[in-house]
């Protein structure tokens, strides 16, 4: 059994004020306390009466070092603060007197017999021990270490226990082992007498293996003649066949050749064609930049949108030049604005695209406008300008 050593009950000095605990009648008690061991059994258990009472007690009669231990649940109370818990049962008398009297109440036959000393034999030891800890009734130093003694007498008694039934298993065990133990020399006797057999009959058969073996040898001699034969054959074959290799690989070097010099062939026209074209660009090249210099024509530096006159809405004749437009469902309009030369496309963002595909997000409309325009501008070669307004 575990013990878990002298508990201090000097006291100590309380931070708020407690009621003045009682005079203690014995001057010689506390020589007699100072010796004493609880045991971890009682000890557990005054621990987890401690932590029951929190839960009763106001917030200003629970001992200062307690507070924090008081908000868990009294469980884990007893879990997490049993060392503080024992601290203050042993220094606080005002909280080990309250604690005591909550024990009391649920042991009032351990208490009488505490306070009487009759009756003690039939007693549990580690109520009496908590008993005699919390409520200190004279001689409580020697119930206590009475109820340890009686602990240590169960240990020993229950190791004692303990080892007779494991004698008795063990005794068992002994038993059935014999028990295996001629059942098994009874199967291997049995099974030796089906090895004898079985050895007789492995005799006869190597026997009969041993003139099959003679016969084999034999057949393998007229075999290995065959085989010779056949090798001869298979030789014969083999240089034919060889000869045939050699004749077709020289087909194929031939073919091969004939193969390169068509290709070489191809090539060679298809370069005459590509000098031919050339040369036919380079004198239209030439015969254009003659015609600029003879025509002393300008470079382009005005587009065909630069001569449109600006319009005010407002201004009169607005309307003709709306009606002489397309409509924007007709595709011929945009086709035929791009046909003109160095035409540049203004496009309005946002119209575009919350027109064709608003339900996306602004950053993949623009995303997907852009990549379409960017394939237009690729296959008309007109300079595209796309405008997104707003923030």
């Amino acid at each position: 059994m575990q013990d878990s050593g002298p508990i201090d009950n000097s006291p100590e000095p309380e931070p708020e004020p407690e009621p003045e605990p009682e005079a203690d009648p014995e001057p010689e008690r506390a020589a007699a306390a100072a010796e004493y061991v609880l045991p971890e059994a009682a000890r557990q258990r005054a621990i987890s009466i401690a932590a029951e009472l929190l839960s009763s007690l106001p917030t200003a009669q629970v001992p200062v070092a307690l507070r924090r231990v008081a908000k868990f649940a009294p469980a884990r109370r007893a879990r997490l603060g049993a060392a503080a818990i024992a601290a203050t049962l042993a220094a606080d008398v005002g909280f080990r007197q309250r604690a005591g009297e909550l024990a009391s109440s649920r042991w009032p036959t351990v208490l009488a017999a505490a306070r009487t000393g009759d009756g003690l034999d039939g007693l549990d030891a580690v109520e009496l021990a908590t008993i005699a800890y919390l409520v200190r009734p004279p001689g409580w130093a020697d119930l206590v270490a009475r109820a340890n003694a009686a602990l240590t007498r169960q240990g020993a008694q229950q190791v004692v226990d303990d080892r007779h039934d494991q004698m008795a298993r063990l005794r068992e065990q002994l038993e059935a082992l014999r028990a295996s133990s001629r059942d098994q020399l009874g199967a291997a006797r049995s099974e030796l007498e089906t090895l004898r057999a079985t050895n007789s009959k492995l005799r006869q058969r190597l026997g009969e293996a041993r003139e099959a073996a003679r016969v084999a040898e034999q057949a393998a001699l007229r075999a290995t003649g065959a085989t010779e034969e056949a090798g001869v054959s298979t030789a014969r074959a083999l240089s034919a066949a060889d000869a045939e290799g050699r004749r077709l690989r020289s087909r194929l070097a031939e073919v091969e050749a004939s193969l390169e010099s068509s290709r070489r062939a191809a090539r060679e026209g298809r370069t005459t064609e590509s000098i031919r074209t050339r040369l036919l660009l380079d004198t239209l090249l030439d015969v254009a930049h003659g015609l600029r210099r003879e025509l002393a024509l300008p470079p382009v530096v005005t587009r065909p949108a630069d001569l449109v006159a600006s319009v005010e809405p407002d201004a009169a004749g607005v309307g003709d030049v709306a009606a002489r437009g397309r409509t924007v469902e007709d595709p011929t309009l945009l086709e035929r604005l791009l046909e003109l030369p160095l035409v540049h496309l203004v496009v309005d963002g946002y119209n575009v695209t919350k027109t064709g595909y608003g339900e996306l997000p602004l950053e993949a409309q623009r995303t997907r406008v852009i990549a379409g325009l960017g394939a237009l501008a690729a296959r008309t070669a007109a300079e595209v300008t796309i405008v997104f307004d707003g923030a």
